[in-house]
């Protein structure tokens, strides 16, 4: 793996603004459905089988997070408190390159750890799953 902190290039996609924004935007339509009082989505999964989904938790989760409950959060759904701190961790990231117009980070990875990145992260999916599913009594009702 290889790491670089190198301006951006002419032409190149801003990264940091591209998924600043997303996470942001993403952040206010959340807020701005579950304040309206709106319907909260309904899993199918769960509907159709009794068990929790591999994402079931999320918005729990999430709320819990933003409320500062990291434990509730973590008990909602492990792999979404993880995220929701990797999203954190990047956004102070990108908000400080794009203000200060600092180098970007990059980095590299050769084909032997692109596989192990993909391995990681479908063992976190099948790990994260099979804790909702023994933790699945807290999604009843």
């Amino acid at each position: 793996m290889r790491i670089t902190a190198r301006p951006l290039a002419p032409g190149e996609i801003d990264y940091e603004l591209l998924w600043f924004c997303i996470s942001v935007g993403g952040l206010i339509w959340a807020a701005a459905w579950l304040s309206f009082g709106l319907p909260w989505l309904v899993c199918w999964f769960r509907e159709l089988t009794g068990h929790p989904c591999a994402t079931c938790g999320l918005t729990r989760s999430a709320i819990a997070f933003f409320h500062g409950d990291l434990a509730s959060s973590i008990r909602w759904n492990p792999l979404a408190f993880l995220i929701y701190c990797g999203i954190a961790v990047f956004d102070a990231y990108a908000l400080g390159v794009l203000i200060s117009r600092a180098r970007r980070l990059r980095v590299s990875l050769n084909l032997a750890e692109k596989r192990m990145v993909r391995a990681v992260v479908i063992a976190a999916l099948i790990l994260n799953w099979v804790y909702l599913l023994a933790h699945s009594a807290m999604f009843k009702g």
